[in-house]
């Protein structure tokens, strides 16, 4: 089951009911959908190409409202992400359930994801979730499991989102001056 309807809305958005969407569908892939977060870029012409969001502004305004906008919806599901993954790994019949399974989640993002965030604070958290093309959806659930500060959390996800955002651009823009 795919979620083309809706990565297709995103990429064909439009005006300020195309600027609500983008919001929407930051605040979903933060703690409910493992879709990729780049896709907001499509509306002014990155990504995928095209110019649909059409808000009347300069296309660096319109970007820059873009990246805002999605990095304040993928700030407030964080939020979501952090309380659900954060009760969830605390909660003695998930965890049993889950090691029945042969799956110790904790231990894992432990390991892997959160060895960033023991080492570098939030601001690991934030240069973790600036690299492109990977699911916020599992960072932000594997970061939950060992942070309790939904402020900082937020905040450290804001600047991932803006971050990764950032990053896509550059790497967009620097591969078009390789192949001009």
């Amino acid at each position: 089951m795919g979620f083309d309807p809706l990565e297709a809305a995103i990429r064909t958005a439009s005006g300020l009911s195309g600027m609500i969407l983008i919001f929407v569908y930051s605040v979903l892939i933060s703690f409910a959908l493992p879709l990729p977060s780049e896709v907001v870029l499509c509306p002014v012409g990155y990504v995928c190409g095209g110019n649909t969001l059409a808000l009347g502004l300069p296309i660096e305004v319109q970007l820059a409202a873009v990246i805002l906008i999605s990095a304040l919806g993928k700030s407030l599901g964080s939020v979501f992400a952090l309380a659900i993954g954060h009760n969830a790994s605390h909660s003695s019949v998930v965890i049993r359930g889950l090691r029945r399974l042969g799956l110790r989640p904790k231990e894992w993002s432990q390991r892997r994801m959160v060895a960033l965030v023991k080492r570098w604070g939030y601001a690991g958290m934030a240069i973790g979730l600036s690299v492109p093309f990977f699911p916020d959806t599992i960072s932000l659930y594997g970061f939950s499991i060992l942070e309790d500060d939904y402020v900082k959390f937020a905040g450290a996800a804001f600047a991932g989102s803006v971050g990764r955002l950032l990053v896509t651009i550059g790497l967009i823009e620097g591969s078009l001056l390789v192949f001009w």
